[in-house]
């Protein structure tokens, strides 16, 4: 593979389009968007060329990505298979994977294969001016073989596809189309729906007292109900049935919870946090997505100027490479807590040695 378009150039295909310019020199990078962002797009040097329409971009591509909302996928589709060379590969980016899977298959000819994608990255701001080249690191990329495949087969016809998207730095992950709409139902789609019937319920209270005090772990896990309905609308449209499925399953539990309240049933309240929290527990928590974990530590730092830099300049000093950072707690004028995501437990174990000989305090856990 040589030359990849690129239809729509937002956050998801802009970053695709950096990481590749960045970190595949050997790529022709063709863009297709509306004018104003094929503007920032050849601007920022995202795309090698700059295409007015759909069939201009696919022309001679070798892999063509399809990142645009899931409601125009099948109508670029349609736009772009009578244009698409022998063999080239069609991929896309949506959230949603057996729907796009039924409409590749209508629109697209046996000698264009189609794989769907779903990198499992993203930021709180969509568009082209949130591209990021490093948005990718370390995150999920979910690829979707048929159910049917050989698998021993699939990687290795698909071995150049495979190799371009590992070089932005995700970590793929092969799942079935259905089984991925199930996953990404009980994973991403039902918590929007909670967080947002969470907000929803407080803010039909008429005390302040609600919001003024919804600060701590309510705020933290109700943060993605500022999500935009313009996002959520063909998600919740496309993956109805196994949403639906979710939802339902999620109010039995919920009534199971109930039902021990009323009845003051210690045991099966008891029984229900030890399951939720032996499940929590079980989540890796030092990646970006649900796979191949990294090894990571916790570092406790004062709130003061430069403090991040100093412990990013001590690893780098002794070349220890962060693969992930996230502050997960801090109260001002004190401190809080980062953990440092590495490659191994080898990594790990020197960072932690590395930091305490520069002063501050880390630790594995």
């Amino acid at each position: 593979m040589q030359r990849v378009a690129i239809i729509g150039l937002g956050l998801i295909g802009g970053s695709l389009a950096l990481a590749w310019k960045e970190r595949r020199k050997d790529l022709t990078i063709v863009g297709h968007d509306k004018p104003d962002v094929l503007k920032d797009a050849i601007a920022r040097g995202m795309v090698s060329e700059a295409a007015a329409s759909v069939q201009e971009a696919v022309t001679g591509a070798d892999l063509v990505v399809f990142a645009v909302p899931l409601d125009s996928m099948g109508v670029v589709l349609r736009q772009a298979a009578p244009y698409l060379k022998p063999g080239a590969v069609v991929t896309d980016t949506g959230s949603v994977k057996s729907p796009v899977a039924q409409e590749a298959e209508a629109a697209l000819s046996a000698d264009n294969p189609y794989v769907g994608g779903h990198p499992m990255a993203g930021a709180e701001k969509g568009g082209i001016a949130q591209a990021d080249a490093f948005l990718f690191e370390n995150a999920a990329y979910i690829l979707c073989p048929k159910e049917d495949d050989n698998m021993q087969q699939w990687t290795t016809t698909h071995a150049a596809l495979l190799s371009i998207i590992e070089s932005t730095g995700a970590r793929v992950f092969l799942i079935d189309p259905a089984v991925h709409d199930r996953v990404a139902a009980a994973i991403s789609h039902l918590p929007q729906l909670v967080a947002t019937a969470l907000m929803t319920f407080v803010g039909e209270q008429q005390q302040d007292a609600y919001i003024r005090l919804a600060a701590g772990g309510f705020r933290d896990m109700t943060r993605i109900a500022a999500s935009p309905w313009a996002l959520w609308q063909p998600i919740l449209e496309f993956n109805r049935q196994p949403v639906l499925q979710a939802l339902q399953q999620f109010r039995r539990v919920l009534q199971q919870l109930t039902d021990a309240i009323e009845q003051s049933d210690t045991t099966a309240l008891h029984n229900a946090f030890r399951k939720g929290r032996h499940t929590r527990d079980s989540i890796p928590r030092d990646t970006r997505g649900f796979l191949y974990p990294l090894s990571d530590i916790y570092v406790y730092a004062k709130d003061r100027p430069g403090v991040l830099a100093h412990i990013a300049n001590t690893l780098f000093d002794d070349g220890i490479n962060i693969k992930d950072i996230a502050l997960l707690r801090i109260r001002e004028g004190t401190g809080g807590a980062f953990r440092l995501s590495f490659e191994n437990d080898d990594q790990a174990e020197a960072a932690v040695t590395s930091l305490e000989n520069a002063g501050c305090r880390a630790q594995r856990l």
